[in-house]
């Protein structure tokens, strides 16, 4: 039973930690990544499809995305979807393949998105917290049919803590490498 809701616990953390970095991964730093414009949804004869299912989407220079759509007649669908988001980034076509240049940071800019990250991770952090209330809610409710006792209780309690201090402290590191990468000139 105490195995069963620590590692329900323990998923439910994990999915919040990768979640934390897939987000990370969209936040527009100052170098060009594929992650940034995979999810874009672009219309596709009517169906809202993500660009990485329309295209092939390489980096031929630190600060270049380049998009190559496998139907010429999605270029321009391509093109206004990326001007649609909300990434602030104006893609140059010639009819063929599409080029994203992305330019440096302002200072302003990083200290908006290390302002960004830090509450991208507290966010995750309160998540992380209900989950172990979650857990803990259900130890009680086992003691409470009888089915454990006060010291197994207490036990599968101080494991959920160390589990939920454990992921903490990983998105404290994801955190911390997120904020250097964005402050890196």
């Amino acid at each position: 039973m105490l195995n069963e809701i620590y590692d329900d616990a323990k998923g439910r953390m994990e999915k919040t930690l990768k979640n934390l970095e897939n987000e990370y991964k969209r936040l527009r730093t100052g170098r060009a990544t594929p992650s940034l414009v995979e999810h874009i949804k672009v219309d596709y004869y009517g169906t809202s499809t993500p660009l990485n299912q329309l295209a092939t989407i390489t980096i031929p220079e630190p600060r270049t995305i380049m998009i190559q759509p496998w139907d010429q007649n999605v270029v321009a669908d391509v093109e206004k979807a990326i001007l649609k988001s909300d990434l602030g980034l104006t893609p140059n076509s010639d009819g063929k393949v599409i080029r994203i240049n992305i330019p440096p940071l302002t200072e302003e800019r990083r200290q908006e998105l290390v302002k960004i990250v830090k509450r991208m991770a507290e966010e995750a952090k309160v998540a992380i917290r209900n989950i172990r209330r979650d857990a803990n809610e259900m130890i009680k409710d086992l003691k409470k049919e009888k089915q454990i006792s006060e010291d197994d209780q207490y036990r599968g309690q101080e494991k959920v803590q160390k589990l939920t201090d454990e992921y903490i402290s990983k998105v404290d590191e994801l955190m911390e490498k997120k904020e250097k990468e964005v402050l890196e000139v």
